[in-house]
């Protein structure tokens, strides 16, 4: 026998974290508010603009509805008597009082009517807390959870490839997994696939093209290049890759002859333990010769008279012979 799903909350606060996972709560919230009564009606208060009969109309039985589901926006916003009219109903829902309305209420985050917060949970709201996603564990904790809301899986290295492009961008990374899932019947979605379907991003080129020219592959370096220029990626945005793995080789030579810890490093751990495995061969005096290759290429691309192609591929010659070529 099919268990009935719980009711929702009478009152939810949603407090905080990353913007996108913020209105996704919401939105689950409210979704669910619906399937367990089809015929509330849906009703947003933006908490600025609103007072306390507002409120007090919104979650009270109508012509058009019985019952409602009310979205409260910007909760820290509310004012005095607002906040006295929330804590009023929501103890009234809390002591067995008939009610006519879920409520959700959405906060941005910060101490901003922290009492108002705390008086509400004390009278009886549930508290959802919004993970901010700072770390690169969250971020990509996110990605796979994302394909597990698709019901597909997705290998652990394109999950880390799909955050090292789009970590930042909370809701274009979401919307990738999704495409992604849309497009492929793969289950799990691997790297080649994520890879293939960002390959118009000029990161993600950036990357394959410093990958091949720091393990010694120079004609498929050159050659992701001279393509990556025909489809309209400017030089520079490729110079800055190659110089970003420089940096990265570099933080993982000083981590394994224990200079710095790899804390120190601040970078995202699949990143840094790849620079690891690409470390043999590299010597310091390498990584200089081609950190001022890279600075001279970085030179001729923002000069009117430089020929910033010729730089770009002097670079990734002298990048794939770890810098034994000057």
């Amino acid at each position: 026998m099919a268990r009935t799903p719980a009711a929702p909350a009478p009152f939810t606060i949603v407090m905080g974290g990353d913007s996108y996972l913020n209105e996704q709560t919401v939105r689950d919230l409210r979704d669910r508010a619906q399937r367990h009564d089809p015929a509330a009606e849906l009703i947003e208060l933006e908490a600025g603009e609103s007072d306390q009969y507002a409120f007090d109309e919104a979650v009270s039985p109508s012509l058009l509805s019985d019952s409602a589901i009310v979205l409260i926006r910007d909760m820290q916003n509310a004012d005095e008597r607002l906040g006295e009219a929330m804590v009023a109903y929501c103890r009234g829902t809390h002591a067995d009082e008939p009610s006519a309305g879920i409520v959700i209420a959405q906060h941005e985050g910060g101490v901003k009517a922290k009492r108002l917060v705390d008086q509400l949970v004390k009278a009886g709201a549930k508290q959802e807390k919004v993970p901010d996603l700072k770390r690169p564990e969250a971020k990509i904790n996110f990605v796979m959870q994302r394909f597990e809301r698709e019901h597909r899986r997705v290998d652990p290295m394109a999950a880390q490839q799909l955050v090292s492009v789009l970590g930042d961008k909370t809701g274009e990374l979401a919307a990738m997994c999704s495409q992604l899932c849309f497009d492929f019947d793969d289950d799990p979605i691997g790297l080649d696939r994520v890879n293939q379907y960002l390959t118009a991003n000029p990161q993600v080129t950036g990357f394959a093209v410093a990958d091949a020219a720091v393990e010694g592959r120079t004609a498929e370096a050159i050659m992701s290049m001279r393509a990556a220029l025909q489809q309209g990626t400017d030089p520079i945005a490729l110079i800055g890759a190659l110089a970003m793995k420089l940096r990265t080789i570099a933080k993982a030579s000083a981590v394994r002859s224990g200079t710095i810890s790899r804390a120190e490093t601040k970078t995202n751990p699949w990143v840094l333990n790849n620079a690891m495995r690409q470390l043999s061969g590299w010597t310091s005096p390498g990584l200089g010769a081609c950190i001022r290759m890279l600075a001279w290429a970085d030179e001729q691309g923002k000069s009117s008279g430089g020929d910033p192609v010729y730089a770009l591929e002097r670079s990734i010659e002298v990048i794939s012979s770890k810098g034994r070529g000057l």
